[in-house]
């Protein structure tokens, strides 16, 4: 059980867990002097993934956009065209 216990954690539990505790006050200190919390962290992410996808819908609305500019063209001349063909060959 011990040595899983090692092999998962990288190292003793004991030497891991002061690590753990040497990074941990070291990120506190940082993020303290910076003025972030967990919360304005969580927050940031929360609106990041929200304007990505704000992002993707108004791409999806531009492209539907080109899309019936382009097929207000395309269609009726495709529709010309195939007349024109079809005459032609009577």
């Amino acid at each position: 059980m011990s040595g899983s216990v090692t092999r998962f954690l990288g190292g003793s539990p004991a030497a891991v867990a002061v690590k753990l505790f040497i990074a941990s006050l070291i990120v506190g200190v940082i993020m303290s002097t910076l003025g972030w919390t967990p919360m304005v962290i969580w927050d940031g992410v929360i609106r990041f993934f929200a304007n990505i996808w704000e992002l993707g819908f108004d791409a999806l609305a531009s492209s539907a956009e080109y899309l019936l500019l382009g097929a207000a063209v395309v269609i009726p001349a495709f529709f010309i065209i195939r007349l024109f063909s079809f005459r032609s060959r009577d």
